[in-house]
């Protein structure tokens, strides 16, 4: 991916806070996320493309729930070149990122904190603390921790996160895919896997609780054993993401008979 933007040509930020603003739901944010909402003096909306609009609305919405009175700035969202082995892919995307909030500041108004939304918490599977370590100064950070996918997903299901004195281990599908079911682990939490990598496990033993949009008004959520529940789960995610044009989910899988002590 060419990087068509040189960081170094655009504003610098100086105070960057990454605000963790749950699974969808506006409720999901936390009493100090509205509060730096309402300080923050601009936020970088993403827009990803035709079909994912809805996005972009519900960060607008919980911005407006939250009383900010901050500029918005949108700016394009780059897209990954599939054809690249996947470090450099995702570095150069990351590279691309960066330059891109760094232009948008060209149509800051205003002068303060600059203040990005992020999907769940800024420090559980998220690359933007990454992103913004290529930024030329760098910024003084401020992360914001909002509500997982995981404690969504098990207040969703009204499960509890691990058995009696019993391990968790959180991954993602592309590990699962490419190592299986890790020795010794007991219980599985699963992110990042637009794949569905749990049907290439053996599915003996195994149950599985599934939740996509967790928190929003068109959540799903399914719970059964993994080998009657691998098709109904692949079906709902199909249709689910055609009728949306994209779709958040995460699971947890844990073995049937696990040892509690």
């Amino acid at each position: 991916m060419p990087n068509s933007l040189t960081i170094a040509e655009h504003p610098a930020i100086t105070d960057l806070w990454l605000i963790g603003i749950g699974t969808g739901s506006p409720q999901h944010l936390t009493l100090e996320g509205q509060q730096a909402l309402r300080e923050a003096a601009v936020i970088l909306i993403p827009h990803k493309g035709a079909g994912k609009d809805d996005l972009a609305e519900l960060r607008l919405q919980i911005i407006r729930a939250s009383g900010s009175t901050a500029q918005i700035i949108p700016f394009d969202y780059p897209q990954r070149d599939p054809t690249l082995p996947y470090q450099t892919r995702v570095t150069l995307w990351h590279d691309e990122i960066a330059a891109r909030w760094q232009a948008a500041l060209a149509q800051a108004e205003r002068a303060g904190p600059v203040a990005l939304l992020v999907w769940g918490d800024p420090s559980l599977y998220d690359s933007t603390l990454r992103i913004a370590e290529r930024l030329t100064p760098r910024p003084k950070l401020r992360v914001v921790p909002g509500i997982t996918a995981i404690q969504a997903l098990t207040a969703a299901h009204t499960l509890p996160l691990n058995t009696v004195n019993g391990p968790v281990q959180v991954t993602t599908g592309r590990r699962l895919r490419e190592h299986g079911w890790p020795e010794d682990a007991e219980t599985l939490v699963v992110m990042l896997d637009g794949d569905c990598s749990f049907q290439t496990l053996a599915p003996e033993g195994l149950d599985i609780w599934w939740g996509a949009f967790l928190g929003m008004d068109e959540q799903i959520l399914h719970h059964g054993p993994l080998a009657t529940s691998t098709a109904p789960i692949i079906a709902a995610r199909q249709e689910a993401r055609a009728r949306h044009g994209w779709i958040m989910d995460i699971y947890l899988l844990r073995r049937s008979d696990p040892i509690s002590a």
